[in-house]
């Protein structure tokens, strides 16, 4: 059964470059953690799963400032989840992907359904990552990343929900 759950404010979000001194070393280990996150959240409980909330294609006119990140298309992939640690939601995500990369080694990425994204990109040659950006609103943390896997890229919105191990 699908829980009802609330998607945490995130187009709204300022993302930057995180500071020197602004985050504690438990925020720094889970927003800066360049691996994967999902392999970080086992460590922290007995199962990680994945609920899909979205999973489709867009306009480029429905993504506000993500496009800036990505190169230009006339749609985009789109899939958000809320990632459970044992039955307690920890993370919302957003992943978009520009249509015409879905071609590529990205190809799969829209047919993940419960599978989480990082068992997927990490699971092949180690992907590349262009940055961590970070974001604090109404309290909780968010982070958001753009990597390419074979040159083709995608943009990772995760923010982290008040049970999150991150707190």
């Amino acid at each position: 059964m699908k829980q009802t759950l609330s998607v945490p404010r995130w187009k709204e979000r300022h993302w930057r470059p995180s500071q020197r001194g602004e985050l504690n070393q438990r925020q720094s280990e889970w927003l800066l953690e360049t691996g994967s996150m999902t392999c970080r959240c086992e460590q922290f409980c007995q199962s990680v799963t994945v609920q899909p909330q979205f999973e489709g294609f867009v306009a480029a006119s429905q993504l506000g400032n993500e496009g800036a990140e990505l190169p230009a298309d006339d749609r985009y992939w789109i899939r958000e989840i809320f990632l459970f640690g044992d039955t307690i939601p920890w993370i919302w995500a957003r992943t978009v992907v520009p249509a015409k990369t879905l071609d590529g080694p990205l190809a799969e990425v829209a047919s993940l359904g419960k599978i989480p994204l990082g068992r997927y990109l990490f699971g092949h040659a180690e992907p590349e990552r262009d940055y961590i950006h970070v974001s604090l609103d109404d309290g909780l943390w968010g982070r958001r990343s753009r990597f390419r896997l074979s040159g083709s890229p995608l943009l990772l919105t995760e923010i982290f929900l008040p049970a999150a191990p991150l707190y």
